[in-house]
């Protein structure tokens, strides 16, 4: 499977939409993605998961104002497509919320690479738009 793409969007649809504060995801893909998030509060590494995104669909994986400037997040798709980086977090096969990044395997749990999403300083909300290298 080849390379994934990732964009980030924000102003457009923002503006497009009734003012909302949250961190959603979309799925531009022709294949259901299955995506796990991870951020800290400033003091504890929370990864969690999953959510199953059909093609065209959108999820709303924070509701609120966005507390970090860094999200993580990994995705992959069903014939086996990875949307994944470097920053290191616990993960398990089934629906999870982890407290921690650290000693993964010790605790039972998948160590699993995420990509860093910026959302910028003072962005109140993100929208990640997965999508297929040939869109």
């Amino acid at each position: 499977m080849g390379l994934r793409f990732v964009l980030p969007l924000l102003g457009a649809l923002a503006l497009a939409a009734p003012a909302r504060a949250d961190f959603r995801m979309c799925n531009q893909t022709s294949d259901r993605v299955s995506v796990a998030l991870a951020y800290t509060d400033g003091k504890t590494w929370v990864s969690e998961g999953w959510w199953n995104l059909k093609p065209s669909d959108c999820d709303t994986l924070v509701q609120g104002a966005l507390a970090a400037e860094f999200y993580y997040v990994y995705a992959m798709d069903e014939r086996g497509g990875e949307w994944k980086g470097k920053a290191y977090m616990c993960t398990n096969d089934r629906e999870f919320k982890i407290e921690g990044r650290e000693d993964c395997f010790a605790r039972g749990y998948e160590r699993t690479g995420f990509f860093e999403v910026d959302t910028g300083k003072d962005a109140k909300n993100w929208t990640v738009q997965l999508t297929d290298p040939t869109r």
